[in-house]
């Protein structure tokens, strides 16, 4: 996982934020899912791409998860 999602997750422990996160089906094992207090998976059928720009099926996790706010993410990495 990288430095910059260890941090957040991290701060958001520190100010006692509850975190939830979402995974693709080929990233069940990510450290991510684990950190955080709630993961969920998205785009069941889908590749990671397309996994995580399922809008419809994030803001679906988002009420169902009761969060106040959305990290929008910035990109992809290999």
């Amino acid at each position: 996982m990288g430095k910059l999602r260890l941090e957040f997750f991290r701060a958001a422990t520190e100010l006692d934020i509850k975190t939830v996160a979402i995974y693709s089906n080929e990233d069940k094992g990510s450290l991510h899912r684990y950190k955080a207090d709630e993961s969920y998976l998205v785009g069941e059928d889908l590749g990671p791409a397309d996994s995580y720009l399922n809008i419809e099926r994030i803001i679906e996790v988002a009420k169902r998860a009761e969060v106040d706010a959305i990290h929008p993410g910035y990109g992809f990495f290999k």
